[in-house]
Order: C-alpha cells, then structure tokens, then sequence
C-alpha cells in the first residue's frame, strides 16, 4: 500500500511540489505591505487599515461576500494605485518573487491595460512597465511567465477590439493570449465577437470568463461564438451533468464537448466560493470534473482577495477533495499542457521541472522512516 504521505500530502510536501498557474489577476494578488507602500508614496488616502495584517483581512473578509459584484470592489484600491511605470514594474516583479516561492514553475498572468492609463501612461507604456518587471523577476528566479490581456464584458465592444489589438501586438514580447471578464449576466461574450474574430485570425490564444456567474449557456457562447481555448472558472458546467449520489451519470452535449475536446478549465476554489460561483466547497463541482477525467486545472484568481496562494489550493484539494500527490501532478501537467506557451516550452517545463520535482518528492517520502502506529 502506498504510504500515507502520497494518498495524502502533507503541506510541507505540497509546498516544495511543483506548480503551474494559468489564472490569476495582477491587480488583485499585491501585496498588503506594497499597497500600503505605493499609498505613502503617492498620498492615496482610501485604504481602510494601516498595517499589512490588518489590511489583508480587510480585503478577505470584502470578499468573501458569495458575490462577484461585491468580490471585485476591493479592486478599486489596487487599481488606483498602479497608475505609474514604476509602481507596475513592481508589481509585476513582485508576483515573479512570489511564484518563484510558491514553487510555481510556469505562470501567466492577466490584467486588464486600460485600467492603468489614468495616470498618464498609454496602453504600450503600461504594457512595457509590467514586461520589464516580469523580464526583471524572470532573470532572477527559475519561472517563466506570460501575460493575458483582459477586455471587460461591461465595456464597449470598440474597448474589446482595442484590447485585442494590444495583446496580438504584443505577442512576441511576452503577451500570450486574450481574454474577457467581468460579470457574464447582462454581458453576453459574443457582443465582443469582432474582437475575438480578430485574435483567430492572427493564430493567437484565447481564454474566457464563463460559466462563473452564469449558466452552461455562457460557456457554449465562449466556446462556439468566440472560439475560446480554455474556460475560466466553468463552475456552472455542473449544470449540464446528472449527478446521482454524488457522482456525475450522465453529461448533456456541452459537457461532453468540454470532455471529449480536452478543453482546460481553470478552477479557482477558494474564489468560486467567495464569488458564490460554487455555494460551498463541499458543493464544488471540481471533484466530478476530476473524477470523469475533464481537463482540470488549479488556480488562485486574486491572491489579495482569497487570502490564497498555489499551496493553499492545492491543500484544498488535498484536505477536502482526498487528492493524492500523483492527482497534484496530474493537476500542474493538465496545467502545463494548457499553457498558452509554445509547445517546445511546454514539453522541457513538464519533463524538466514538473515531472523530476514529484518524483524527488516520492524518493524521499520512500526513503523517510515509518513512523509506529
């Protein structure tokens, strides 16, 4: 029998395990001590606390609201403070650092660029100032990262085509892929079609937000409207399943066009709950994804904002989901695979960093010394 440490890692274990992360926000995973930082250097007089702890809880507990509307109001603090070059840089350098500490070994990051010209820069020096903190924290730490440009649902359809244009534009300077957010209900993705048209046509990535705070039909508009590549969140895809003693029986056409095409869906637990997305965890449909072989990966969606890290997901999954160390690495090649990196990219992170990292680990869980019952 496999010992307990594989059938259920410890933490100490799954923080030294490899990850990958293909979902998480710029402006919602700073730091407490940086946003507190780039208030004092710039006079912002709106954060609520003055010390980082009690910042962090401040930001938490807005959260953690079973809303995506109320989810995303703390954003309004990080924004308005990354309105310059150099507060972006760091930021951006910043979310390297941390990855870099999470044992992440490939990472992509999205934001939205027009959020940050408030200040005076434009859409290219935005982008420049977040690529050279990247560029800066990757020449220092053994993790490769890519950007998402992200065009919001709510905004006008002319802002997407713009924001399509930026990312393409980018390509070869670390942008790797497009995506929509924002709240889906009221904000069908195909009213943003033209923008997407665009990204296909150029033989560019796409990922959207669906299926968080709106039904299966919102994941069909993504996939076949505006051709997206992987599925963020996907939560409501549930909908399309019979789950009978839960286990899922059956799936509807959706679910099984999501199966049957491999298509990656990026879930984020502690967010869905928080965004009321998922009720609970224990409601959580990533345990039948699992279960009937769906391309699932994990992820953080804000790490301000859930008071999370990779670790901490992955521990979810460990403590209430019974994932073993083997379904952890299942987890980061589902992620590695889905990547919006180039496919030679892909191949060396996974037989060079993920696949050797677990299997380091199982040698040493071998090797440790049974403890006596």
């Amino acid at each position: 029998m496999p010992p307990e440490a594989l059938l259920r890692p410890s933490r100490s274990v799954v923080e030294r395990a490899p990850k990958v992360l293909l979902h998480e926000h710029l402006d919602g995973g700073l730091r407490p001590q940086t946003l507190l930082d780039l208030a004092r250097e710039t006079g912002y007089p709106g954060l609520p606390q003055s010390e980082p702890a009690k910042l962090a809880s401040w930001f938490a507990s807005g959260a953690d609201r079973g809303s995506l509307a109320l989810y995303l109001e703390g954003f309004r603090h990080t924004i308005a403070l990354m309105q310059t070059a150099e507060a972006l840089e760091r930021v951006a350098f910043e979310f390297v650092e941390d990855m870099a500490r999470d044992q992440v070994v490939y990472a992509e990051v999205r934001f939205a660029p027009h959020f940050h010209t408030q200040g005076g820069l434009g859409l290219d020096g935005v982008m420049e100032a977040v690529m050279r903190g990247l560029r800066r924290g990757m020449e220092q730490y053994p993790v490769r990262v890519g950007v998402i440009v992200c065009a919001m649902r709510n905004l006008s359809s002319m802002l997407s085509m713009q924001m399509a244009e930026l990312a393409v534009a980018w390509r070869s300077r670390g942008c790797v892929g497009f995506d929509l957010a924002g709240e889906e209900a009221g904000h069908p993705a195909k009213h943003h079609i033209d923008a997407f048209q665009l990204v296909k046509r150029m033989n560019f990535s796409i990922t959207i937000h669906a299926g968080e705070s709106f039904g299966p039909e919102s994941i069909w508009q993504a996939l076949q409207y505006c051709g997206a590549h992987r599925i963020g969140h996907g939560t409501r895809l549930v909908e399309d399943m019979v789950i009978y003693e839960g286990k899922p029986i059956s799936l509807g056409p959706l679910a099984q066009y999501v199966l049957d095409h491999r298509v990656p869906i990026e879930i984020c637990l502690s967010s869905n709950v928080h965004t009321g997305a998922a009720q609970s965890l224990a409601r959580h449909p990533f345990p039948h994804y699992l279960a009937k072989g769906y391309r699932v990966t994990l992820n953080t969606d804000n790490r301000l904002m859930s008071r999370t890290s990779m670790t901490d997901e992955y521990m979810l999954a460990v403590e209430h989901f019974g994932c073993t160390l083997e379904q952890l690495e299942k987890l980061a090649i589902n992620g590695m695979k889905s990547a919006f990196a180039n496919y030679d990219e892909r191949i060396a992170l996974i037989f060079e960093r993920i696949k050797p990292g677990y299997a380091r680990l199982r040698e040493e869980i071998a090797r440790a010394p049974l403890r006596p019952q």
